[in-house]
């Protein structure tokens, strides 16, 4: 797997490099640059078809829509994942205490109810197969 993105990764820094290097003869643009322009725009056009032979490979990757707004606000894209695990983790807390809560409110319950109707819970714990009060 890590193959298909080091394959795309190369591809990516080869096109910036070679739009970086093209923005450079464009901005101090000569005449006499024309042949070199064209070749780097040959190359340009060559390195999208790369990154478009790339997609194939890549096609069974999802990526959050989120994390486009990341990079778009000028954020780490990595943030985004260190956000939904912290999220997760606070609601796997919240969660954990909510069945911690309703299992001492259960055992509170039965032993309330035990005291009450002690025949009926006696007949409750046998079908549940519990032995003595929870």
């Amino acid at each position: 797997m890590a193959e298909k993105f080091d394959n795309l990764e190369e591809h990516l820094e080869k096109f910036i490099e070679n739009i970086r290097q093209l923005g450079i003869i464009v901005s101090d643009f000569q005449p006499s640059s024309q042949a070199v322009l064209n070749q780097k725009l040959n190359f340009m056009i060559s390195g999208l078809q790369d990154i478009d032979k790339c997609q194939k490979q890549l096609h069974d990757i999802n990526v959050p829509l989120e994390v486009f707004e990341y990079i778009d606000q000028g954020r780490n894209p990595q943030l985004y994942t260190k956000e939904c695990l912290e999220r997760a983790l606070a609601r796997n807390e919240q969660v954990k205490g909510k069945i911690d809560t309703m299992t001492k409110f259960k055992s509170l319950l039965i032993s309330e109810l035990s005291k009450v109707f002690p025949e009926e819970m006696a007949k409750y714990k046998e079908k549940r197969g519990e032995d003595g009060p929870s």
